[in-house]
């Protein structure tokens, strides 16, 4: 699998000043090839042409060979991007305001954009914790580095590919893909349901509750600085408010990443896997007022579930997602299954109606996940059902041409049911259809003499 690793450069000031120059170089020779790739081809810019068309202008500049390559490869790619927003819809239909401002002007690069780096433009040496970089003032030789020893390590052993040049809030950043291995993915013994929600970031069918009020509390004062400041509408306000929201946005990955490896660690350690609810679409869905919009809509649901999947593909953990839909109205006693919203009389509380079970709203939650989780991964490894084939018997002399019958088809016995030409009929379990999330089982014994299904 490929993650990145970002790790901070450490340049003097003359240094600096050269990596400085150099992306300024760079991002202005991407605005030259862009506006000349839109002024003869439009938005449907290719590399091969680009190269022909502006190559050689870019070395006349100044440029490496390896830059000048980059930075063509940079603005064929933008296109390529463009032309899928426009073609998917993203950018709206035909005519809309977003789409004629798209395809008005040539695509334009900030003078500090990251550039690419590869192993011929920059070298690496982790054991010094120096690099050796390309930049247009020469190449720069014993620039400084630092990192944990776990990212160092990890560079060292699967680095591969391109780097790229960072410029943040003024300091120097190197980011570089590196492919790591998979541990091999073991057979679950069971799994591991995961509930989540705004209040608790995460529960777990085995009763674990990761909460989330302190972040809450920590969300309420950033959103109370951020009106002040937003009141203000001043420059130095809104650079405060950008930095702001940096600040918040590192604080809640930092708290997703505790909550996932202690969850991957669980997993790990009892030989499950973790079971998610798919929660896709769920600002379309969920209709709240207008005081809770704007913590649903910067709250990272889809953020903890994409660390949950990463560490433990890392570890060999299976993950799996299931339908969300009334996991926390349903009850998870096996001959109930009652799901009804009063069910859940307040936030924290689950009481069902039909058998009065009772409990916490977030664990039932995460149980019903992990149920749904168990049936799902049956159908995930079952074997595709084959219809047994039929043998079939050689004509009989004389039966061709006789009325509609088939001339290679056995005759028909007196009495005898005709076979469908696909086989017998299978049961609607062996085809893999799933209700509601559940497989389907054999009712069971109930109270007073009748049966229930699961």
């Amino acid at each position: 699998m490929k993650i990145v690793v970002q790790v901070k450069l450490l340049p003097t000031p003359e240094e600096a000043k050269a990596l400085a120059a150099t992306l300024h170089a760079v991002n202005a020779a991407a605005n030259q090839v862009s506006g000349l790739a839109y002024e003869k081809f439009g938005l449907k810019a290719r590399q091969y042409d680009l190269h022909h068309l502006t190559y050689h202008q870019l070395r006349a500049q100044g440029l490496g060979a390896q830059a000048a390559m980059h930075v063509i490869k940079r603005v064929a790619d933008a296109y390529t991007t463009l032309r899928g927003l426009i073609n998917n819809g993203h950018l709206g239909g035909e005519g809309s305001k977003r789409r004629r401002k798209a395809e008005s002007k040539p695509i334009t690069f900030r003078p500090h954009a990251a550039q690419a780096f590869d192993d011929r433009c920059l070298t690496w040496q982790i054991d010094q914790r120096t690099v050796s970089i390309w930049t247009t003032s020469g190449r720069l030789r014993g620039v400084g580095i630092t990192g944990s020893a776990a990212q160092l390590k990890t560079l060292a052993a699967y680095r591969k590919g391109e780097s790229d040049l960072v410029l943040r809030d003024g300091k120097w950043f190197l980011i570089a893909t590196c492919e790591v291995p998979e541990a091999e993915q073991y057979e679950p013994v069971d799994w591991i349901g995961v509930d989540r929600g705004i209040m608790n970031l995460a529960t777990t069918s085995d009763g674990d509750n990761h909460q989330g009020r302190r972040l809450e509390r920590y969300r309420r004062w950033q959103a109370r600085k951020r009106a002040e400041l937003q009141a203000k509408k001043t420059r130095a306000a809104k650079r405060r408010l950008a930095r702001r929201a940096k600040r918040e946005a590192r604080h809640a990955a930092h708290v997703n990443h505790k909550i996932a490896k202690e969850i991957v660690a669980v997993a790990e350690r009892t030989e499950r896997g973790i079971a998610l609810e798919e929660l896709e679409g769920i600002r379309e869905r969920a209709r709240l007022r207008g005081d809770q919009r704007a913590r649903l809509s910067t709250w990272p649901f889809h953020q903890l579930g994409e660390y949950i999947a990463y560490k433990a593909r890392r570890k060999g953990v299976p993950v799996i997602e299931v339908d969300a839909h009334y996991t926390s109205q349903r009850c998870p006693v096996p001959w109930c299954g009652h799901t009804e919203r009063a069910n859940r009389p307040d936030r924290e509380t689950f009481r069902c109606r039909r058998c009065g079970f009772a409990g916490p709203a977030d664990v039932v939650a995460g149980i019903n996940v992990r149920n749904r989780a168990r049936s799902a991964w049956v159908f995930v490894n079952m074997p595709v059902p084959h219809p047994p084939a039929t043998k079939a018997s050689p004509a009989k002399k004389g039966q061709e041409g006789r009325g509609r019958c088939d001339p290679g088809a056995a005759p028909r016995r007196d009495g005898e049911r005709k076979q469908s030409p696909t086989g017998p009929r299978t049961s609607s379990v062996l085809q893999g259809q799933v209700v509601d999330g559940f497989l389907p089982s054999l009712p069971v014994a109930g109270r007073r003499g009748t049966s229930r299904a699961s």
